[in-house]
């Protein structure tokens, strides 16, 4: 496996990730797009089913993709993989390919990135009743405290959202998120992953090189190193 060097900024999640001095990006393939990790400039990726490229007809065959491409040594964790109900295919379609993706993090002993929208009690249950045994990464995040207590009571990691991490609005949850639990992200988006580590180190009045010690050991934490 590929490691983020100490002096790295680590960008736990984005897409179309480019080569950046001092930045390990971790690359998310999406089972749909069928991407080659030879082909990706990542030294690490994730791959899973989005569940707004998920429906009846390829269902099957993306949980291919993902079962296929699961011993690949550059792939540290599966996803995303999850639960939306603003846009995807039936909640029960959802659910159980979600379970599948599960099982297989289980199986290959990885974690598994999540991605949620207005449905945490889905998510909440599934954990309870599929028991998974490696953690979860929650990325994207940007909702109140007490959900976040939530998530984090069970096991979970969060990854703020790019956009809501810059805000002020965001630095009361912040402080308040236990160091230990917590990564940083662009997910894609035109955002420079130092600029959110300089605006997070701000709220918890560390050092920027703290704040990477920090992340680095969340990193190592998250994947069992």
């Amino acid at each position: 496996m590929n490691l983020p060097e100490p002096d790295e900024y680590i960008d736990i999640h984005t897409h179309d990730a480019k080569p950046a001095d001092g930045v390990f990006a971790v690359e998310n393939l999406m089972a749909h797009e069928n991407l080659k990790p030879e082909n990706i400039s990542a030294r690490a990726f994730t791959a899973g089913i989005h569940p707004w490229h998920l429906n009846e007809n390829n269902h099957g065959q993306l949980l291919e993709y993902v079962r296929n491409i699961a011993s690949n040594p550059g792939l540290i964790a599966f996803g995303e993989a999850g639960f939306d109900k603003i846009r995807g295919p039936s909640a029960e379609l959802q659910k159980s390919t979600f379970s599948e993706q599960v099982k297989i993090a289980g199986e290959n002993r990885k974690p598994l990135v999540i991605h949620c929208v207005r449905s945490w009690d889905e998510l909440l249950a599934a954990h309870k009743n599929l028991k998974p045994v490696t953690p979860w990464l929650v990325h994207g995040f940007r909702g109140k405290k007490e959900l976040a207590l939530q998530l984090i009571k069970r096991g979970m990691y969060l990854s703020f959202w790019f956009d809501f991490v810059l805000r002020p609005e965001s630095s009361d949850l912040i402080r308040f998120l236990p160091k230990e639990r917590i990564f940083l992200e662009t997910d894609g988006a035109d955002a420079d992953i130092r600029e959110i580590y300089r605006k997070v180190s701000v709220d918890l009045a560390v050092a920027v090189d703290e704040l990477k010690k920090i992340i680095l050991n969340n990193f190592i934490m998250l994947f069992g190193m």
